[in-house]
C-alpha cells in the first residue's frame, strides 16, 4: 500500500506517462527490484489502493445492522462510505476523481481498476449470500425475516465475517453485478464532471438515485 500511495503521488504530480516504476520506488523508499517483485508494470502499482477503495463498499454492506433488507443495507453502506466528511476524507475523493480521469486515459490503468471492482463483486456476491441466507433462517425459525443472526465467520470466507460459500449460483452474481455497477457507474460519472463530493450530483446522491432506479429488483434472487 505504501508503494500503491506513492505510485498515486507521483501519477498525479507528473502525470503517468512521465512516472516510472524507478521514480515510485524511490518515492516509496525501495529498491527498483523490490517493486518488481510485487508489481510487473508501473500500473499495476495502484491495484492497491483501487482494491481497498472498490472493498471498502462490499464490506460496508456485510457490516449493515443485520435486520436491514439488502435494498437499506446497499444504501447503508453507500451513505457510511461515501460521504465526504464522514466515510471518507475529502481529499481522499479528491484522489478518487484524479486516478480515475487516468484510468480513463490509459487502458493499463483502466484494467487494474476494472480487476479491482471485479474483485470487489466477488466478495459482494458472498456477502449478500450470507444476508439473504441469514434472513431465509430467520423465517423458517423465527417466522419474521431479518431477525436471524448476523453473517459469521468461516474458514475460507472472502472477508472476515461472512460465511464461505464456494459455488455462488449465478442468480447471486448478477444481483451482486447490477449491485456493484449501481455504485461503480455513479463514482466513476462523478470522477468524469466537476460536481462537488457533497453535494446533488456528488458519489452518494448519484448511487443512491441508481439504487432507486432498480427499486423492485429481485435482490435475494438465486437460480438454484
Amino acid at each position: 500500500m505504501e508503494i500503491a500511495r506513492a505510485a498515486a503521488g507521483l501519477f498525479m504530480r507528473n502525470g503517468l506517462r512521465a512516472t516510472r516504476a524507478e521514480d515510485i520506488a524511490r518515492a516509496a523508499g525501495i529498491a527498483p527490484r523490490t517493486f518488481y517483485r510485487y508489481f510487473a508494470a508501473k500500473e499495476e502499482s495502484l491495484g492497491p489502493l483501487f482494491a481497498a477503495g472498490a472493498q471498502r463498499w462490499a464490506e460496508a454492506v456485510r457490516d449493515a445492522p443485520a435486520g436491514l433488507p439488502v435494498p437499506e443495507a446497499l444504501r447503508h453502506a453507500v451513505v457510511s462510505t461515501l460521504t465526504p466528511g464522514v466515510g471518507v476524507r475529502y481529499e481522499s475523493l479528491d484522489w478518487v476523481r484524479s486516478l480515475l480521469r487516468l484510468a480513463e486515459a490509459n487502458p493499463a490503468l483502466l484494467r487494474v481498476w476494472g480487476e479491482a471492482c471485479q474483485t470487489a463483486e466477488r466478495t459482494l456476491a458472498s456477502v449478500l449470500a450470507a444476508r439473504t441466507a441469514g434472513a431465509a433462517g430467520a423465517v423458517t425459525e423465527a417466522g419474521t425475516p431479518g431477525e436471524g443472526p448476523g453473517p459469521v465467520a468461516a474458514e475460507g470466507s472472502v472477508v472476515p465475517g461472512v460465511a464461505a460459500v464456494p459455488d455462488l449460483d449465478a442468480g447471486l452474481r448478477f444481483t451482486a453485478a447490477v449491485a456493484s455497477a449501481a455504485v461503480r457507474v455513479a463514482v466513476e460519472a462523478w470522477a468524469a464532471g466537476d460536481a462537488t463530493s457533497d453535494g446533488p450530483a456528488g458519489p452518494v446522491a448519484l448511487a443512491l438515485r441508481n439504487l432507486e432506479a432498480l427499486d423492485g429488483f429481485p435482490w435475494s434472487m438465486r437460480t438454484g
